[in-house]
């Protein structure tokens, strides 16, 4: 990881929200499940933009989202120059994204998938391509723990193209099985989505230098994966991401 600037310690902490990374220009949050990224149709009071302005006592600007559900790395910048370039850096695909999934079934060891999903809610379908790889196969239920890549930014995308192979994510209640989401609840109390935004890398907007952030196992995820016999450190998680 030469000529990189990693952010895997001494991370920043709030009463309201984990700071992964933070400097004058950008910061990474590590967003819980259930928390919506910034005000919508609800207009919600409570939001990871409002926690994170009041983390660092500034403006911020969302440059990513992540789904309600969805915990795990998310990327603020503090001023308009730097939201400017890393929103053309996440359009362009120069931003590198790794989600950690629970996923239902037995998927091959690794693959590609190529297949087309909306940009956003009723739009027209857009190529769209995830790569993905086994982390660990449960000897406990059948499941696995993957990794999933995205190479493009849709809608859903890593939730939409998971399910199109047949292996959904746990907990997704909208793509997913309510059956299994309910066995799940039942025998693993996991009462969330089980994707988490768990690496995300990029070249800073001013400086240049690469930042690798990884975000840590959330605790509302980890029993449920340790009861599966999935159970992963943040060190283990680490050395999986490593470029």
């Amino acid at each position: 990881m030469s000529g990189r600037s990693t952010c895997y310690s001494g991370r920043l902490e709030s009463p309201s929200i984990e700071l992964l990374y933070a400097d004058e220009h950008v910061v990474v949050a590590n967003k819980p499940s259930g928390l919506l990224v910034h005000r919508g149709w609800d207009d919600d009071d409570d939001v990871a933009m409002f926690r994170v302005r009041d983390a660092v006592g500034r403006h911020v600007y969302p440059v990513h989202r992540l789904d309600r559900g969805t915990s795990g790395a998310l990327v603020f910048a503090l001023t308009r120059e730097a939201a400017a370039s890393l929103g053309r850096a996440f359009e362009s695909g120069r931003i590198d994204k790794t989600y950690a999934a629970l996923v239902r079934g037995a998927p091959p060891e690794r693959g590609v998938i190529d297949y087309a999903i909306p940009k956003s809610e009723g739009g027209p379908r857009a190529p769209a391509v995830t790569r993905f790889r086994v982390l660990g196969r449960s000897t406990v239920d059948r499941c696995a723990l993957v990794l999933a890549m995205p190479e493009t930014g849709r809608l859903h995308q890593v939730r939409r193209h998971l399910c199109h192979i047949h292996h959904p994510i746990v907990g997704d209640v909208k793509h997913g099985s309510g059956e299994i989401n309910r066995h799940y609840r039942a025998r693993y109390a996991l009462h969330r989505l089980a994707l988490h935004a768990a690496r995300v890398a990029f070249d800073h907007p001013v400086t240049g230098a690469r930042l690798d952030v990884v975000a840590p196992v959330p605790q509302d995820f980890a029993p449920a994966l340790a009861a599966l016999g999935l159970g992963w450190s943040d060190d283990d998680l680490r050395a999986e991401l490593a470029p």
